[in-house]
């Protein structure tokens, strides 16, 4: 039996022979246990639960039963979705991530896919964090999970900034995004010198806030130039540009232009005779002070200056004759703050200077103000006219010409009045004050000679700009519906004030006949005066284009509508047919077509009357009123009421209603019984003429 013994193969197994150690003396050598079997693969975890269900291995076969995780969860794992096994190409070896306690949890080897630092690795256990139960195509870029994170950026804004979406050009996997870099800084700006030193001292620059930091030198160093006091730059009034005196290296070394812009002193006499600015500009809060009294003492300037005209000791006066600080230097008061042009080039020292020369105003009201007061035309005085000459006038002599630039503090000028800005008597004629402010203040002439419109017969405002702008009489704006409403049409041709005036305003007739005489006389259909249709438009017409649609509301003076006409009285082309001219107005002139088509009863064979309205109302063709009784033969009255239902029980010749039978109903079977009924009458005939000739009303 052990020998012979194939599932499984007891020899080549190498199975104890003892029987006993798996089986017992049951027949058929079943049930068996198999303790040993951990001799041959050990039996752990899930495995060990499944010890006695050899099927679920083995499935009744026990040769060659592989003992590797993919002999047996080969399916397992191609089945496996979450993560995709396959796709993934995950090892086929399970052990690798899973124990045989059970496939969750899993010792995932992370890092062989995507390197887990930084805070990934806080969450290394956390799968959700990132998988969200989907292990399938997880991205493995920044911007994959991040997209989040980099939009809702404020400090700095990515997006409005446009950084770029790979988050590691900038930032490292440690939590919270810090510490980080800015490798583009020079992308948004530059940093050299003193401003590469503190590259990564973000904090220096843009103290938490990374949003609208400024780009120039003001925008961060306002303090720099404020602080500063040797020189003090405020005071001096230095430009704030701060690249226009200092490098970004550092504030030392200065090139600020001294010798070209106010006075040589690193060249020239005064080259290596000062050491600090201080030496000049004693007020070392305003460096628009400097002395050359400290330096150039007297007697001795005193003595180097005698018989020199106009000399005096005072420091504004040497820099007037000395600007480049040489000795033989004559004055030239252009170099001064104040340089003399037009007028003032022909005065004499002494008409400015008669109370010396130190200290003189440059103000234009220190010698002025007599010259303002006693202006009279206009009163500067009265109009409160600045002080400040040169506001309005040049140096030229006599004061002229001048400009008004502040005319707009007192009337603005646009249009055709900004035009004539300069040409001052245009309004003013000589005369500057009490100038008017209104249009009718200037304009009362016009407005009284114009005469197309005429704007006093027609009343118009006085007030111009209710009409006209300032830039020209024409186009003007007149609100021509407060005096005749634009409506259809008229609208159209608003703007084409000819079509209507003809360059004519004056007038102007406001009724329909007044301008439209011409349409009206020419109307041809309907021929409006052939009609003597009344001459205003408005009682059949809109403002309509072309004139349609039109109502006829006077239709009942030429023909009254009533009835069935009344129902298609806004029809009118079911009784014109787009002719108005010589429309009938009989039942025949309309009618002829019904009539001659109506079959039951025939009324052209019948030779009924072509007047409809002998048998038929206005209302409809039915009920009709036919007297058939007095005209005829009484059917609605006597003994043949009632006997009736249609015409032709009578009227046998569908196409002759003059032809009538009384035989068909009097026959009583057979002629013969008529002719016992008139047995003894004379000149009886079985015939229908003879029945009406002899009983005209019916009777017996």
């Amino acid at each position: 039996d052990f020998n012979q013994t194939a599932n499984p193969n007891h020899n080549a197994l190498g199975l104890p022979t003892d029987c006993a150690a798996c089986h017992t003396t049951g027949p058929g050598w079943n049930p068996a246990s198999f303790d040993t079997h951990n001799d041959y693969y050990t039996l752990n975890g899930a495995h060990a639960v499944v010890a006695n269900d050899c099927a679920g291995c083995h499935n009744g076969d026990y040769n060659n039963t592989p003992n590797t995780c993919a002999g047996c969860h080969t399916q397992d794992y191609n089945q496996t979705t979450n993560p995709n096994h396959q796709a993934g190409q995950f090892p086929v070896d399970c052990e690798s991530c899973h124990t045989e306690t059970a496939w969750a949890p899993s010792a995932f080897d992370h890092n062989s896919f995507y390197p887990l630092t930084g805070a990934h690795t806080v969450v290394a256990d956390d799968c959700v964090a990132c998988h969200n139960g989907d292990y399938s195509n997880t991205p493995n870029t920044c911007d994959g999970c991040h997209t989040q994170d980099y939009t809702q950026s404020v400090n700095p804004n990515h997006q409005a900034l446009g950084f770029p979406m790979d988050c590691e050009s900038c930032h490292t996997t440690a939590p919270g995004w810090m510490p980080a870099t800015f490798g583009i800084h020079d992308d948004y700006y530059v940093l050299n010198g003193a401003h590469a030193a503190i590259a990564t001292d973000c904090a220096a620059c843009h103290n938490g806030d990374y949003n609208s930091t400024p780009n120039t030198c003001a925008g961060c160093h306002t303090d720099d130039y404020n602080q500063t006091t040797n020189p003090n730059h405020a005071a001096a009034q230095f430009p704030v540009d701060c690249q226009s005196c200092h490098t970004e290296s550092g504030w030392i070394p200065a090139t600020f232009d001294h010798d070209g812009l106010y006075f040589p002193i690193y060249s020239g006499k005064h080259d290596g005779e000062w050491s600090e600015c201080t030496d000049c500009h004693t007020n070392p809060s305003n460096y628009a002070v400097y002395s050359c009294t400290n330096c150039h003492s007297n007697p001795q300037t005193d003595n180097e200056h005698a018989g020199v005209g106009g000399y005096v000791y005072d420091n504004t006066a040497c820099l007037a004759c000395h600007p480049t600080g040489d000795a033989d230097a004559v004055f030239d008061h252009n170099m001064t703050a104040f340089p003399l042009t037009g007028g003032h080039t022909t005065a004499d020292c002494l008409d400015c200077h008669a109370s010396g020369y130190a200290g003189t105003s440059t103000d234009c009201a220190s010698c002025h103000t007599t010259d303002f007061n006693q202006t009279a035309n206009p009163n500067h005085n009265a109009l409160g006219l600045p002080t400040d000459c040169a506001a309005c006038h040049t140096t030229g002599p006599g004061w002229n010409p001048a400009n008004f630039d502040i005319h707009n503090d007192y009337y603005t000028l646009n249009g055709a009045h900004a035009a004539a800005a300069n040409d001052c008597a245009g309004c003013h004629n000589g005369d500057y004050n009490n100038t008017p402010n209104t249009c009718a203040g200037c304009h009362t002439e016009d407005y009284n000679q114009t005469t197309n419109p005429n704007h006093q017969a027609g009343q118009f405002p006085v007030d111009c700009e209710s009409c006209h702008t300032e830039t020209a009489w024409a186009p003007s704006s007149f609100d021509h519906n407060a005096i005749y409403p634009f409506t259809g049409a008229h609208v159209v041709i608003a703007n084409d004030c000819a079509a209507c005036h003809n360059g004519n305003y004056n007038n102007t007739p406001n009724t329909c006949d007044g301008c439209h005489t011409q349409d009206y006389s020419q109307s041809v259909n309907p021929n409006h005066q052939a009609l003597g249709f009344p001459t205003d438009c408005a009682s059949c017409h809109t403002t309509t284009p072309d004139w349609m649609p039109a109502d006829f509301t006077i239709h009942n003076n030429y023909y009254v509508l009533n009835g069935a006409h009344a129902v298609i009285a806004t029809d009118c082309a079911t009784c014109h047919n787009g002719d108005y001219n010589n429309t009938p107005n009989t039942c025949a002139g309309c009618h002829t077509d019904d009539y001659n088509q109506t079959t039951n009863p025939n009324h052209a064979v019948a030779q009924f009357p072509t007047d409809c309205q002998n048998c038929h109302s206005e209302t409809a063709w039915i009920p009709s009123t036919f007297d058939h009784d007095g005209m005829y033969f009484p059917i609605y009255s006597g003994k043949h009421e009632g006997e009736w239902n249609n015409c032709t029980e009578c009227h046998t010749s569908a196409g002759n209603f003059a032809a009538f039978s009384c035989i068909d109903c009097h026959e009583h079977d057979t002629p013969s019984d008529l002719l016992d009924k008139h047995d003894g009458v004379s000149g009886y005939v079985y015939q229908s003429n003879a029945c009406y000739a002899c009983h005209p009303t019916g009777q017996d």
